[in-house]
């Protein structure tokens, strides 16, 4: 059961990724330049702009991810960690129960 929000995040990293093919424009390139004086035409600058944004949005995925999967774990310690400490007091509480009525000293 503890695989089930990791396989969870992955799958929406996934269909994250997924859904920046579907973005129109985010890849094409523009065959329309003329070319520069240095001879690269601008449709490579283009790509490689496009290409920085993929690697900026795919980074922010997957510290997102990241983020959501560490929020996770420190909820269910937190969860943890009450139960405990209200299993301790119910055994507690039964030890003074046991004083008073003079079942033990």
């Amino acid at each position: 059961m503890k695989s089930v929000p990791a396989l969870a995040s992955l799958r929406f990293l996934f269909f994250c990724l997924f859904s920046l093919v579907l973005i129109p424009g985010l890849v094409a390139e523009d065959s329309t330049t003329p070319n520069t004086p240095n001879g690269k035409t601008g449709a490579s600058k283009k790509s490689s702009k496009s290409e920085l944004k993929i690697l900026l949005i795919m980074l922010g995925l997957i510290a997102t991810a990241g983020f959501a999967v560490f929020l996770y774990k420190v909820w269910q310690r937190k969860k943890r960690e009450e139960q405990h400490a209200r299993l301790l007091k119910l055994f507690e509480q039964d030890d003074d129960l046991e004083v008073e009525l003079g079942m033990r000293d």
